[in-house]
């Protein structure tokens, strides 16, 4: 008879049926969106997309024939990544511009470009981020996590939700911003409004600082940019909402993707490599994207949070209403917003 006593074999035997069971599981949880409609006619920007998941994002949707704009920082990838999507796609009406998110000059120059020489937008997808270990300061003298993976963002959709408003009105049907955020927001209970760029908890001297400062503290202000990304998908939701606009704005996590994502870091890049056959492709981790700017069913869909192509339920911070508002105000004076730039 077969006794678990725990020794070596045996426990690799465990080990083993545990492994298999649970990837059996994670694969059949995965959301795959299936449909073949067609985007023709359609202006997306995909931020971050000569790499993982958004490149696998933009050759799905220029395979439905999208205009794709590919909006990235490194226009070298960008443009080899372009060739890859538009061989692939047979579609020749994808194109590059320059946008670094931790460069609000950056941005606005981005931004001025695309209402200069896109009469239309019909689909913004905000899917690049970053995960640092190593704490820096943009140029712009916020964290560098946050700032590319929310304060930027969060400033280029501002500046193109004008254009975004008048396409939704112009065609009688909604338009769709995409947040991509993380679950990586349920390590965050709380949220000071008034250290959004952690300088305090950075300064903060104590016996555990090394442990602190290089390890947990980079994790911290990864799941807060994530957690923002939802709060401001949710408050930017509701005033469009309340003025009637025709703009849908919701937020998902991915999943565990296999990617360029751990080039950020030592320690992801070997995390990543051992839990790799749990990971998903960029191309399922794009899924939920796709689905959400594409899907029919959730053309009136709002606010949401989403996992796996379903309404997912987010953290009980991330489901703070009031919390939500005060932080869009903070952020609109940390991206130094001006009065013409404001929406609401």
């Amino acid at each position: 008879m077969f006794v678990f006593s725990f020794d070596v074999p045996n426990s690799l035997i465990v080990a083993l049926i545990f492994t298999v069971a649970f990837k059996i599981y994670y694969e059949a949880t995965k959301g795959v969106y299936m449909s073949s409609k067609r985007l023709d006619g359609k202006t997306i920007i995909v931020t971050g997309s000569n790499t993982g998941i958004g490149k696998a994002t933009a050759l799905d949707l220029a395979c439905r024939g999208g205009r794709i704009i590919l909006a990235c920082r490194n226009l070298k990838k960008a443009l080899l990544a372009k060739d890859k999507i538009v061989e692939k796609s047979r579609n020749p009406n994808v194109l590059v511009k320059e946008l670094d998110l931790t460069s609000f000059t950056s941005i606005r120059r981005f931004a001025a470009d695309v209402k200069k020489t896109e009469p239309k937008l019909h689909i913004l997808i905000n899917n690049a981020g970053c995960g640092d270990i190593e704490q820096k300061t943009t140029e712009d003298g916020l964290e560098h996590q946050m700032q590319t993976n929310y304060f930027g963002p969060f400033l280029l959709t501002n500046l193109l939700l004008g254009l975004m408003i008048e396409t939704g009105e112009k065609e009688e049907e909604n338009v769709r911003i995409v947040n991509v955020g993380s679950d990586g927001h349920f390590s965050v209970g709380d949220l000071n409004l008034d250290d959004l760029n952690f300088s305090y908890e950075r300064s903060a001297k104590t016996v555990w600082s090394p442990v602190q400062n290089n390890l947990w503290l980079p994790i911290k202000i990864y799941g807060t940019s994530k957690l923002c990304v939802i709060l401001s998908s949710c408050e930017l939701a509701r005033k469009l909402e309340i003025l009637g606009k025709p703009v849908t704005v919701n937020s998902l996590h991915p999943g565990g993707v296999y990617t360029e994502f751990s080039r950020f870091s030592k320690i992801l890049s070997v995390l990543m490599t051992l839990y790799r056959p749990f990971l998903k492709s960029p191309a399922e981790g794009a899924q939920t994207s796709i689905y959400l700017a594409v899907a029919d069913e959730v053309s009136n869909v709002s606010g949401q949070y989403f996992r796996d192509c379903k309404i997912a339920q987010p953290s009980k911070l991330a489901r703070d209403k009031e919390f939500a508002k005060k932080l869009w105000e903070v952020s609109e004076r940390l991206v130094r917003l001006e009065p013409k730039e404001k929406f609401f």
